[in-house]
Order: C-alpha cells, then sequence, then structure tokens
C-alpha cells in the first residue's frame, strides 16, 4: 500500500496542485493555503491512516493566522486547516457515509481517476470561502 499512497500523492500534485496554484494557493502539500487581504483560505489533504482514502479540509482565518485556545499564536504562512476549531472549517469528500468509505477512495477507483475527481470540488471551495 505504501507505493499506492505515494502514486497518489504524486497525481495529486500533477492534477489537482496546479489548479490550487492556479487559484492563488501557495505552500508544500499537504497543506495549502491562499493569503488574501481579508482572510487566508486553507485547503489540507488528509489521508487515511490505514491506506487507499483521503479526504480534504478547508477552512478561513484572519488575516493574522490563528491563536489556539491554548494560546499558541500560528503566523499565517504556517497555519493549516487543521490548526481550526473544527466549527471554522469543512471536510470535502465525495459520499455523504460516514467513516473512511464516504472518502475518496483510490484504492477502488486509481489514482488518476480519483484525482481528476477531486477537480470539480475546486469551485464548491471557492464558493464556500466566498460566503464564509
Amino acid at each position: 500500500m505504501p507505493q499506492l499512497h505515494d502514486d497518489m500523492i504524486s497525481a495529486l500534485k500533477r492534477i489537482v496542485v496546479p489548479s490550487l496554484r492556479g487559484r492563488g494557493f501557495s505552500g508544500s502539500f499537504p497543506h495549502l493555503r491562499r493569503l488574501m487581504p481579508d482572510r487566508i483560505d486553507l485547503f489540507t489533504f488528509q489521508f487515511d491512516r490505514h491506506g487507499g482514502g483521503f479526504v480534504i479540509e478547508i477552512g478561513q482565518c484572519g488575516p493574522a493566522g490563528v491563536t489556539t485556545h491554548w494560546g499558541k499564536q500560528i503566523l499565517p504562512n504556517k497555519v493549516k486547516a487543521w490548526d481550526l476549531h473544527p466549527d471554522n472549517r469543512q471536510r470535502l469528500q465525495p459520499g455523504s457515509g460516514s467513516g473512511t468509505d464516504s472518502w475518496f477512495r483510490f484504492d477502488f477507483y486509481g489514482v488518476d481517476t480519483t484525482a481528476e475527481s477531486v477537480l470539480p470540488f475546486l469551485e464548491r471551495t471557492e464558493t464556500w470561502y466566498t460566503a464564509t
């Protein structure tokens, strides 16, 4: 499974990350961010620890970054979706069920097909970012 995981990362970097960069995101995989004058948009790939799937966590914070509930300041160029309170982020996944069966499953559909299936979600993220 490790090789399949590495292949999925390569496919996401080749197929999805260029589109995110074209939308103004920077950072390094799996955590990307878009610094705007009034906010920071966050985009993180989260892989199933047992392999074969992933979800996308998106979030948004103020332009100064985040201060965690325990007082740690996370700078704008370091903040990740995972640093936000769950109320300030959203999980994107293709299925509506529970558990990892509703995640993007590259163990079933292959890496390129799965990476391409992420692209329609990018427009949804833009809608969420501007509505939040």
